[in-house]
């Protein structure tokens, strides 16, 4: 008897994440660090297998090593599985010819063989880019209550930002009538989440007409689903309601962070109902030292706090020196605040070192912008780098940034 699978998902996780500059210079945009403890692929993975999911293919491209070294065996999303589990799907050399992905939907034609081998009924799609909690075993449902051949996550938006999403146009009983891609005047405020369930067959047979043509850009949003619509397909809209966040900026990205503070976080990570699950590395507890300050801060286990620590997410094995100050930042995994250096409205990537009494960032409230530093670097004692900078590269004091 052949073994089958009610659903099989396909998380997208080759994006180059170019708008996080440089958090993304060596590492693929679901890998970038998120709350201290996760990575942003943790979220769709966490949701499946609290969905019931146990079958998850992983698309692979961009600067893939430390991603794919992070997901290993699936063990801690209870994903190493002997049927099914998790798998990493990098573009590969074929018979005839070898293909880098050109777009969401090619990723998915290219590995077709591998969603065929399960026999699933249903294909959820899902991108590597987005922070939220998610019941996909609902939508799976609403998608077969509706007789759906293809159902679309959507959220609702403050209209004035709706025409930065593709926008979906639906009847009252959820059926869609169109899409519009960033319109310039929407019709609507319900914002595609770059979420699909589809029926099996009908993958299937639009992806292969996709790769048939010529005057395509390979994509789910712009190509394979107003194709659906255009040739009568059922096409059902499934509103979501709950928190969600599109981390493709550092404003976003800096923002979701901030929401995991205070004492009602806009989003529950440790819910144990919904846990957020995460590969953790083995830490000591955080140690705050005579005379440190801690107010309304994330301190992940392994970090040692001497100075002042102030609204702000800290990954584990920060060190934060005597008379350093951490105000309104995202500091992560092992970076060293040395003495009396001052951090302020900024995102600082692991493994960095801040020199003793060097400024990094202005106060939020000055409108400079967020402060960016890359992986492994050195801000030299007393050097300056302004609000706003994006920096990927040792900072010595004489420097203008």
């Amino acid at each position: 008897m052949k073994f089958k699978k009610k659903c099989v998902a396909m998380l997208l996780a080759g994006g180059q994440g170019s708008r996080l500059y440089a958090l993304t210079n060596n590492i693929a945009k679901p890998a970038v660090s998120f709350g201290g403890k996760y990575r942003i692929i943790d979220f769709p993975l966490s949701n499946c297998v609290n969905s019931g999911i146990d079958t998850v293919g992983i698309l692979t491209q961009y600067q893939p090593l430390l991603l794919n070294e992070y997901i290993g065996n699936g063990q801690p999303w209870d994903l190493d599985r002997e049927f099914g589990g998790v798998h990493i799907l990098a573009p590969y050399q074929g018979k005839n010819s070898s293909d880098w992905y050109k777009g969401t939907a090619n990723a998915i034609y290219q590995n077709l063989h591998f969603i065929k081998q399960f026999s699933p009924d249903f294909v959820l799609i899902l991108s590597g880019d987005h922070i939220y909690k998610m019941d996909y075993s609902q939508m799976i449902d609403a998608h077969v209550k509706t007789g759906a051949d293809c159902t679309v996550a959507a959220i609702e938006v403050p209209m004035e930002e709706a025409s930065r999403f593709g926008i979906i146009n639906a009847n009252e009983d959820g059926s869609i009538y169109e899409f519009e891609e960033k319109p310039k005047q929407p019709k609507s405020n319900l914002a595609s989440m770059g979420i699909y369930v589809f029926s099996t067959d009908k993958l299937c047979k639009y992806l292969e007409l996709d790769n048939a043509k010529t005057d395509t850009e390979n994509d789910f949003g712009k190509n394979v689903l107003p194709d659906m619509l255009n040739s009568g397909e059922k096409m059902f809209a499934y509103k979501f309601n709950g928190y969600w966040k599109d981390v493709g900026t550092i404003q976003s990205l800096y923002d979701a962070n901030m929401d995991l503070l205070g004492d009602s976080p806009k989003i529950d990570v440790v819910e144990k109902s919904w846990k957020i699950q995460s590969r953790s590395p083995l830490a000591p507890p955080q140690y705050l030292g005579v005379g440190s300050k801690v107010v309304n801060s994330i301190i992940l286990s392994g970090s040692e706090i001497y100075g002042e620590v102030v609204n702000s997410v800290l990954s584990s094995g920060v060190i934060v020196k005597k008379g350093a100050k951490v105000i309104d930042s995202v500091i992560m995994q092992d970076t060293v605040i040395e003495e009396g250096a001052v951090v302020q409205y900024s995102i600082i990537d692991q493994d960095t070192v801040i020199g003793a009494k060097a400024k990094v960032g202005e106060p939020k409230d000055s409108n400079k912008g967020i402060a960016l530093l890359g992986r492994e670097i050195t801000v030299e004692s007393g050097a300056t780098v302004k609000g706003g900078a994006i920096v990927d590269k040792n900072i010595s004091k004489g420097d203008n940034v």
